[in-house]
């Protein structure tokens, strides 16, 4: 019997996050806590086990948002900045628990070893330093996290391979702009699907709105949610009015079970 996934997302905007610095666009000058978009994460939970999917910028803020006081391992979707950028903050889960277990693969542990140096460092590393443990995975073998078999998803973000995950009926996929036909069978019979979709026009390496209600309906899972969202995308409240019954826009804070 699979046992109940707790889904929290910790953040659900684009790469400068919403509101950006110094924007007098109406979105990000919105009082609705729902347009206030960190940088995109998620904490998925299973009895005692909490992993998160990408640490990036707004990490330390997220965790005691969420009063997170344990982090089972870390996965990486790639190596960018607002996925990665908050690694420093895991030291205080290495104070309290040892090294945290890192799953990514081995493009994005190089792109890490260029810009955190010190963190990887086998001699004279300073003691206060994070300290992570490496799991290499790619998108052509599942693994076993914690008693879940996690199923890898490649996707492209223009050029760049991301890895989306699959635990169970759920499956989390950002800076998606082309799915290979092979990737998609990973996703059948999902009960919730969670994908990005930037804003209303097109970009070149992200789904817009259009695209990525036609990608759900390809996959048809029982329910979807938005996520990694900018303000272009207009307001939160405007365009959850106008989705489809089973795709929600997904908020900061949102919490779902599977």
């Amino acid at each position: 019997m699979k046992s109940l996934l707790k889904v929290t997302f910790l953040g659900t905007g684009t790469s400068q996050g919403i509101p950006i610095i110094g924007s007098k666009h109406p979105v990000c000058l919105s009082t609705n806590l729902k347009d206030k978009r960190l940088r995109v994460s998620v904490l998925i939970e299973w009895e005692n086990t909490a992993i998160v999917i990408d640490c990036g910028p707004d990490f330390r803020q997220q965790m005691l948002t969420e009063n997170v006081s344990k982090v089972d391992a870390i996965l990486l979707t790639h190596e960018h900045s607002d996925h990665t950028a908050g690694i420093d903050d895991i030291r205080p889960f290495c104070f309290l628990q040892g090294d945290i277990p890192f799953y990514a693969t081995q493009h994005v542990f190089n792109a890490l070893h260029q810009r955190f140096g010190y963190i990887f460092k086998t001699e004279n590393k300073y003691p206060g330093a994070p300290s992570i443990v490496e799991n290499l995975i790619h998108n052509e073998q599942t693994f076993n996290l914690f008693g879940k078999e996690v199923t890898p998803v490649e996707v492209l973000h223009n050029k760049l391979p991301v890895l989306g995950f699959r635990v169970d009926d759920f499956a989390y996929l950002t800076d998606v702009k082309t799915v290979a036909e092979a990737e998609i069978l990973k996703l059948k019979n999902l009960e919730v699907l969670v994908v990005n979709a930037l804003r209303i026009e097109p970009h070149q390496s992200h789904f817009n709105l259009e695209e990525a209600l036609e990608f759900i309906k390809k996959i048809n899972p029982k329910k979807a949610y938005l996520t990694h969202i900018s303000h272009l995308l207009g307001f939160h409240e405007e365009v959850e009015a106008q989705l489809p019954d089973n795709v929600h826009l997904a908020y900061d804070g949102l919490k779902i079970k599977i």
